[in-house]
């Protein structure tokens, strides 16, 4: 469906004409593979749809103008910054893609400890603004390249630093919000002094519509600003780096300490983490390399510090007897960054952190203890820099399983489902083996501890359907074992209810159909309430989970009788 002549020039008129464009070969590039997203389906030529232009927005006043235009010409529209899945993307043919890459200035209130930050201000540029003023910020999972406002206002937002730090609900203060009728909300402090420095108070606010647990994805109108909160950095105001890629070093960490702490069982695993989140010791713990495989991951490791060494030499590597003796004792590891304010506060959290390790039977790994290594480890933890590493056992991979319950729950289970995703592959072509249990994530989903944030990569081919085909089917597989351990839905399935597997939206009666059998039905009646209020032309996707009332369903079904 095309855009009238009226409304194309009515956004050349808001943005100007080098800021959107409809020409096809510039839409096109703003489609998702359905593969590669946030709820894994497939075959490759399935893609999300092509957007009617794109449009680059550069203040909120811009925002807003476009959103009543397209509510004056029932026009569908979402926004996006770094479009990391297919969440950012379209639903439907007739929509508007915003991209909001010109909108990236961040500011930090040293003061206040916040950092306001526009929809492109990615996690490498609002850390390093707020290095500068010796504060840091939590770095969502998705990396450092990742918009920190989708994160924060978008998306669920726990990375490896949560554990001292929170996640994106726990720090996300004001926000400048246009909503899909293109009205503004700005919300805490900001909507009533025009400061940011302070969020709602206790009660139900507009934060929690906004993005309540897990976030919008988009679905919402457009978030044009948030304030987030900071937190203190005891490093320098810049990190000195060295070496040749990937082998980056960081120094002037004195008062960080970086581990890689080595558990006996699984059960001791837990006990460690729930001590760690007691003694408060930790500034940042995510189980990282294991994303390779337990059984090469150290390997790896071993390759990509040593750029003399190729993937080509893994086999060799594998055989040498300190690099295996090493790796044997890694099976059930976590990596760990301690950090002190002042070297008395470093001495205290060294001290808890070993007798910690002394009670439940840990170690620190000896391999990572070489100083190159260490170097290597802090900085790749604290910038969450390289997430190319993802993709270097296959071309695409998913995130699957998602272990986030307590820790004492989902630790007893990682050997089954290692063995689960392990049968798999022997039996199957389309899902690279990856060395054993790939389970990598953080050690916390909330500030403190609880919760835990874990998910097993699947790798596959993302430009081979039979790949692909295989891929989404262990993911189905998992998510039957997920239900039936009462875990709840796989992290590969999370937005299957979302999108189509063809890549376009739901319609509300096939909504109504999904969740006819929730045990919990005012999980969906709420956001259908919220959507109707905020977002009454139905614009912006169905990421928001909604279902019918029962007494607007009878309302409609006695129109209906009436009529005939």
């Amino acid at each position: 469906m095309a855009l009238t002549k009226e409304f194309y020039r009515a956004l050349e008129d808001i943005v100007g004409p080098r800021n959107v464009s409809d020409d096809p070969a510039v839409t096109e590039n703003y489609r998702c593979i359905t593969a590669q997203s946030s709820a894994h389906s497939g075959p490759y030529e399935t893609r999300t749809p092509k957007p009617q232009a794109v449009v680059l927005p550069g203040c909120t006043e811009e925002v807003q103008q476009i959103v009543k235009l397209c509510n004056k010409y029932k026009v569908g529209f979402k926004a996006a910054t770094t479009f990391w899945a297919a969440m950012g993307y379209i639903g439907n043919d007739n929509s508007i893609q915003l991209d909001m890459i010109r909108m990236d200035q961040v500011e930090v209130d040293a003061k206040n400890m916040i950092a306001t930050c526009e929809p492109f201000a990615i996690g490498a540029t609002v850390q390093v603004e707020a290095m500068k003023n010796g504060l840091n910020c939590n770095i969502a999972g998705v990396g450092c390249s990742s918009s920190t406002l989708a994160g924060s206002a978008g998306w669920v937002g726990f990375g490896p630093s949560s554990i001292s730090m929170g996640i994106a609900s726990e720090n996300l203060l004001g926000v400048e919000w246009v909503l899909p009728d293109g009205e503004i909300v700005r919300t805490g402090t900001l909507g009533s002094d025009g400061e940011w420095f302070c969020g709602e108070g206790p009660g139900p606010s507009p934060r929690a519509i906004f993005r309540g647990w897990t976030g919008t994805a988009g679905s919402m109108g457009v978030c044009t600003k948030i304030a987030i909160r900071l937190h203190p950095w005891p490093g320098p105001k810049w990190i000195p780096t060295r070496g040749a890629a990937p082998m980056y070093r960081a120094d002037g960490l004195d008062m960080v300490r970086a581990y890689t702490v080595c558990f006996p069982t699984w059960d001791a695993y837990a006990e460690g983490f729930r001590l760690f989140y007691e003694a408060d010791v930790c500034y940042l713990a995510h189980r990282q390399f294991n994303m390779f495989g337990r059984d090469i991951k150290t390997a790896m490791v071993e390759i990509l510090t040593h750029p003399e060494k190729q993937f080509r030499d893994l086999p060799e590597v594998m055989e040498d007897p300190y690099i295996k003796a090493q790796n044997d004792e890694m099976k059930i590891d976590v990596q760990v960054v301690v950090a002190g304010l002042t070297e008395r506060d470093l001495d205290y959290k060294e001290k808890a952190f070993d007798a910690i390790l002394a009670q439940i039977g840990a170690h620190k790994s000896e391999y990572y203890l070489q100083p190159d290594i260490e170097d290597f480890v802090k900085l790749y933890l604290l910038r969450l820099a390289r997430k190319n590493y993802n993709y270097t056992l296959c071309s695409s991979y998913e995130g699957n399983f998602g272990l986030s319950p307590n820790v004492f729950v989902a630790a007893p289970l990682m050997e089954e489902a290692s063995a689960l995703k392990r049968e798999w592959e022997q039996t199957h072509t389309g899902v690279a083996a990856v060395g054993g249990d790939s389970d990598m994530g953080s050690a916390s989903g909330i500030g403190g501890g609880g919760t835990t944030g874990w998910e097993f990569f699947v790798h596959f081919d993302g430009f081979d359907r039979d790949s692909i085909t295989d891929s989404c089917a262990f993911i189905d597989r998992t998510q039957e074992w997920m239900i039936g351990k009462g875990l709840g839905a796989d992290m590969g399935r999370w937005n299957a209810d979302a999108r189509k597997p063809d890549g376009y939206d739901y319609s509300q009666e096939e909504h109504d159909a999904l969740y006819a059998g929730l045990p919990q039905p005012a999980l969906a009646i709420y956001p259908w309430k919220i959507r109707e209020a905020f977002n009454p032309n139905h614009l912006t996707g169905t990421y928001m989970k909604t279902m019918t009332p029962p007494e607007v369903k009878a309302a409609q079904k006695a129109k209906k009788t009436q009529k005939k």
